[in-house]
């Protein structure tokens, strides 16, 4: 039995006719006729009966018949499950980003998917780095937005921006406005300093920076968060390196500078796993967000 011979036999049950069945499948009578006849050998059973032009289904014909409606239903179910059409494809889509870069840049362009894909279930996830690429790879997102370098040779990149890293120092005084100094590495190397987590992409590269510098950074405090890391330099606990983006807005105990004749940036990049079944969507919107992000950029 094969799932064709399902679909001109549930044809025959509509129409009553080999004729009809075989203009609406695109057959010519024959070859529905034979494929009726095959289908019932293969069932040992006889399916239609003769009554003046019209066929009539015997009662293991109505039973079959039964059976192939939900045959054909479970495998339109299967087949849009799989479609790789991203106007037709409504499968959740599960995106994974840092909290700064969610927090501070990727708002309205959220928005603006969200409108873009209305059918579109979109899932978000708060995550470092090393963890997302962790999600990609073992196809739990579809697509995050990382921090570069990574190093990973089975991601597809589609780098975005450059961000600068500066250094944060506590201030007795309320700052206000925007100003970035310049500090010398002599100051960094008797500083004290509030990072990441060892295991952060994030710190490996502030440590590598600091290395180049000849700076071997003395740590005293651990954080995953970088509001809770802006909130421990403002009470003067140390000094730490954090995402410019982060440090704009309101007034604030700490001042931002970057290292005399040497600038820290990150790159902001959209990855996905490598794959030659990738789904449309995830292409579809990473193009999109690519387009959102760089129309924000100063």
């Amino acid at each position: 039995m094969e799932f064709r011979q399902l679909q001109l036999f549930l044809a025959v049950m509509e129409f009553s006719s080999v004729t009809r069945a075989a203009e609406k499948m695109f057959l010519s009578p024959g070859a529905v006729s034979l494929q009726l006849h095959n289908l019932a050998a293969d069932l040992h059973t006889e399916l239609f009966v003769r009554s003046g032009k019209c066929l009539v289904p015997t009662p293991a014909a109505m039973r079959l018949a039964e059976h192939a409606r939900s045959v054909l239903a479970q495998v339109r179910r299967i087949e849009q499950e799989f479609a790789n059409d991203p106007l037709t494809d409504h499968r959740p889509f599960h995106l994974a980003t840092g909290a700064t870069t969610l927090i501070h840049r990727l708002g309205p362009p959220l928005r603006l998917l969200r409108k873009k894909f209305p059918q579109t279930p979109i899932e978000i996830t708060v995550s470092p780095t090393e963890e997302m690429v962790d999600g990609l790879l073992d196809r739990r997102f579809d697509l995050a937005l990382i921090s570069l370098p990574f190093a990973q040779a089975n991601l597809d990149l589609v780098p975005l921006f450059e961000e600068e890293l500066l250094v944060l120092k506590p201030s007795p005084q309320r700052v206000s406005g925007w100003h970035v100094g310049v500090i010398q590495p002599a100051e960094l190397a008797s500083a004290s300093f509030i990072f990441y987590p060892k295991r952060s992409n994030m710190r490996t590269i502030i440590e590598n920076f600091l290395r180049d510098i000849g700076i071997t950074p003395r740590v005293i405090m651990e954080a995953d968060d970088t509001e809770a890391i802006k909130k421990l330099v403002e009470t003067g606990f140390g000094y730490s390196i954090l995402p410019e983006s982060a440090l704009r807005g309101r007034p604030r105990f700490f001042q931002t500078f970057r290292v005399h004749d040497r600038k820290l940036v990150r790159t902001q990049a959209l990855a996905m796993a490598r794959s030659e079944h990738r789904r449309a969507l995830t292409e579809s919107i990473a193009r999109f967000l690519q387009s959102a992000l760089a129309a924000r950029q100063p």
